[in-house]
């Protein structure tokens, strides 16, 4: 069931997902899904965690074996395309979930393991590598968000600016402001 609903996510967009549109898919009525799902969140937390997985053993393929300016095209690569492949799925993702509802999820683990290893080979260590994580996690998105959306309307090439952006986050990244740098914040 959670597969077909993240179908239909990816079809619909994860804020029209109903209960009910999901029974439809199915034939069923509504109240036949509540023996599998506690309730709409229940479902889309579903969806979430089965998504994180899948995109992170994407990017786990993609950047295994490289490091540096390599591994971070890979990563990137692989994180907006399984977004633009999976848009209901990549939502889900971006949800705010409390932490006990992925306590077992080693796909949600995992991604912080892959995003951390490969910051670290930018000599990146903490609060740093939170830092960097949430620059790349925040840029990656907010591109993707507006790629999905059709918010560049510029005929300079889509991927062309990404690649771009990608050289720039890499240099940024072999330049991170050392806290040594009398850059506290």
């Amino acid at each position: 069931m959670t597969e077909a609903a993240a179908e239909l996510a990816d079809e619909i967009g994860l804020d029209k997902l109903t209960l009910s549109a999901l029974a439809r898919r199915f034939g069923v009525k509504d109240a036949s899904l509540y023996s599998h799902v506690k309730n709409l969140r229940d479902l889309r937390v579903r969806i979430a965690l089965r998504a994180s997985e899948g995109m992170t053993d994407r990017i786990a393929t993609a950047v295994a074996g490289r490091a540096g300016k390599d591994a971070l095209v890979a990563f990137a690569d692989a994180y907006r395309g399984y977004a633009l492949e999976h848009p209901g799925r990549y939502a889900a993702t971006q949800m705010r979930i409390d932490p006990e509802e992925v306590a077992d999820s080693a796909g949600f683990r995992r991604s912080v393991e892959l995003t951390y290893g490969m910051l670290r080979a930018y000599g990146l260590t903490e609060p740093d590598l939170t830092d960097a994580g949430r620059l790349l996690r925040s840029t990656f998105h907010g591109y993707i968000h507006l790629e999905l959306s059709g918010g560049f309307g510029h005929s300079r090439d889509v991927q062309a600016s990404w690649s771009r952006s990608l050289d720039a986050l890499h240099v940024l990244l072999e330049n991170w402001p050392s806290r040594h740098d009398g850059n506290k914040r």
